[in-house]
């Protein structure tokens, strides 16, 4: 494939923009039942007495959405997306009917010294729904590998 990112094609500043997905109430809810089942992301009466004042998404289903849109229509990074760490913030809660998107910044470049067939990638993406407000923030370490050379 042509359009694979290697770490040599890679600059502080590039930037990125995925699709969407829209979220609605039993994507949460199913979602929340099997992997985070706290009463605010499961049923709309109680999670009017949370501090979410509403049903709003786990974070964890935000950071799985924000996967999926990463690698179906992010950046093409060659060997795929491939986490060595990160940071991850949530923002503001995710509600049934909010449409997300990411928007990522290459913010470091740094070629292994050991390995010289790869290097790290810091990549920050914001998710954000329709409104532009961002919902989750997260800074990734990224192994991504250099372009082969041919011999």
């Amino acid at each position: 494939m042509n359009d694979l990112l290697y770490l040599d094609d890679l600059k502080v500043g590039d930037t990125f923009k995925t699709d969407t997905h829209a979220l609605d109430l039993d994507q949460i809810t199913s979602f929340a039942q099997q992997f985070d089942p706290q009463p605010f992301h499961l049923d709309e009466a109680a999670a009017t007495h949370s501090i979410f004042g509403g049903l709003a998404a786990s974070g964890w289903h935000t950071a799985a959405v924000t996967m999926r849109l990463l690698v179906t229509s992010g950046p093409r990074l060659a060997g795929g997306i491939v986490g060595a760490g990160g940071e991850l913030a949530w923002k503001a809660p995710t509600r049934p009917g909010d449409v997300l998107h990411a928007e990522s910044e290459v913010i470091e470049v740094t070629p292994s010294r050991s390995r010289p067939d790869r290097g790290v990638v810091v990549m920050r993406s914001n998710t954000l729904n329709q409104r532009g407000v961002v919902v989750q923030s997260m800074t990734a370490t990224l192994m991504v590998p250099r372009r082969p050379t041919s011999r």
